[in-house]
């Protein structure tokens, strides 16, 4: 997942040099979820990992 968080972030920064605005702020938000869905994700991940060690 965040492999695919990583990708629109560079689709975002081509689109942007490119000039086209709209597309590159669509990017970035789609950039943007991924990334915090990743980020709770491996957050959840930690804690289940932690608990079930005990």
């Amino acid at each position: 997942m965040l492999y695919y968080a990583a990708v629109f972030l560079v689709i975002a920064l081509i689109a942007g040099v490119l000039g086209f605005t709209g597309i590159a702020a669509g990017a970035v938000e789609i950039a943007k979820i991924l990334f915090f869905i990743f980020l709770i994700l491996f957050i959840v991940s930690l804690v289940m990992g932690f608990r079930g060690r005990k």
